[in-house]
């Protein structure tokens, strides 16, 4: 069964890799097409700064229409012309600030505030740098030669288009990641649901299977009884049997909300393993050490001690029948905890989570539902938690189960 819970990781890396790869294909493709907007900008303002030339140039029979229905076709790209000391000529296309409500300023006033803003983008472009030089190795910086020795110079800054463009491409691989996050959360939860109610079903129909036998067996036990076989015999018997109705009321249990009463951990933990020492190979040392400050928890004695009882049989399997097997119960602030620690084979660090999934399991005989059903038991019905603490393969393992103190008579939440 192991080897089913690799190939699925195999197939989440894989499925990572598939997406990874995606993602950066989609994003060369993207920035490949933003680049090549970019170019055809440049090329555009390009025509445009030689247009502005030769108009600047023009003589007498010049095509005047010509040049100006290239200037005027620039209704994107944000550009300005100034000289080289920095005065603005003209400028468009730029987002220019608002004026406030309760302002009401002159055409002038507004003409000048709009410049100053204007010459701080292209100071911030150019830095301090004089600007026939920034026209040598900045692309948004063009030098036009308006005549002889004169030279104006046209900054632009990439349209909103090519700046919206160049975002798309993150936002949508935003939306796409959301939107697989909350379809892979609803396809956890409805399969989560489908497996809660496949368990409660499971649970219930074993109970109610296990009731007609237990019937009769109790029957048999008091004819033997009846005929005279050995006390000893019958004593036995009806333990075994009694054990059965232990285990048939727990399945009972699962799907509903138990009955959980004021309990006091050490007591509980010394009873539930008072069962299994009988039951284990004398080669298996089982050592308790029971705090001295034994808190009140809300219980489900029944449920509890089939934790307990399924935490030992996997340390004494994980031990192949001789180890040592330590119980530790403590308090830690508004929780109690009980450590159980085997010297067994060990836990591999990637599986430390993966024990707790159903199926899982590396004996040869088991369906791996065991650890399943304590993970449920602590956190569903008792509003704890239950974790691998740490684990070395080949020295052994140490599960922690942590559930909250009760204080003032209050009592747990059930899920």
């Amino acid at each position: 069964m192991r080897s089913i819970y690799e190939r699925q990781r195999a197939g989440k890396y894989i499925f990572l890799a598939i997406s990874a790869v995606a993602i950066i294909v989609f994003l060369l493709i993207s920035n490949n097409l933003v680049k090549e907007l970019a170019q055809q900008e440049r090329e555009r303002m390009n025509i445009w700064a030689q247009a502005t030339e030769r108009l600047a140039q023009a003589e007498v029979d010049t095509d005047f229409e010509f040049l100006l229905a290239i200037i005027s076709q620039n209704n994107s790209i944000p550009v300005l012309v100034s000289d080289a000391d920095f005065n603005i000529i003209d400028f468009r296309n730029f987002r220019l600030p608002q004026p406030e409500e309760e302002e009401n300023p002159t055409f002038e006033e507004l003409s000048e505030r709009n410049r100053t803003y204007l010459l701080t983008r292209l100071k911030s472009a150019g830095g301090d740098t004089p600007l026939h030089e920034m026209a040598l190795v900045n692309p948004h910086f063009i030098e036009v030669e308006v005549y002889t020795n004169a030279y104006q110079y046209i900054y632009y800054e990439d349209s909103l288009l090519l700046r919206s463009l160049s975002l798309y491409p993150y936002i949508q691989i935003i939306v796409m990641v959301i939107l697989a996050v909350i379809i892979y959360l609803a396809v956890v939860y409805t399969k989560r649901a489908e497996q809660n109610r496949v368990w409660v079903g499971l649970s219930k129909e074993t109970a109610h299977q296990l009731g007609t036998p237990i019937s009769s067996l109790m029957a048999w036990t008091e004819y033997l009884e009846s005929t005279g076989t050995e006390k000893e015999v019958t004593t036995e018997i009806d333990k075994d049997v009694r054990r059965l109705s232990v285990i048939a009321d727990r399945f009972s249990k699962i799907g509903s909300v138990p009955e959980l009463q004021l309990e006091y951990l050490n007591e509980t933990v010394s009873r539930s393993l008072d069962y299994m020492k009988s039951r284990i190979s004398g080669k298996v040392t089982v050592n308790m050490h029971l705090s001295d400050d034994d808190h009140g928890v809300w219980l489900s004695r029944p449920l509890f001690e089939w934790v307990m009882e399924n935490l030992t049989k996997n340390a004494v399997d994980a031990m192949e029948g001789s180890g040592q097997l330590d119980i530790t119960t403590g308090t830690d602030r508004d929780k109690v905890w009980i450590e159980v620690r085997d010297t067994g084979k060990g836990i591999a660090r990637k599986n430390f989570k993966t024990v707790f999934n159903p199926g899982y399991t590396t004996k040869k005989r088991g369906w791996g539902l065991g650890l399943t059903l304590v993970k449920r038991i602590i956190e569903e019905y008792h509003g704890g938690r239950i974790f691998v603490k740490e684990s070395e393969l080949g020295r052994g393992t140490t599960f922690r189960i942590e559930i909250p103190i009760t204080r003032k008579g209050s009592r747990p939440t059930s899920k």
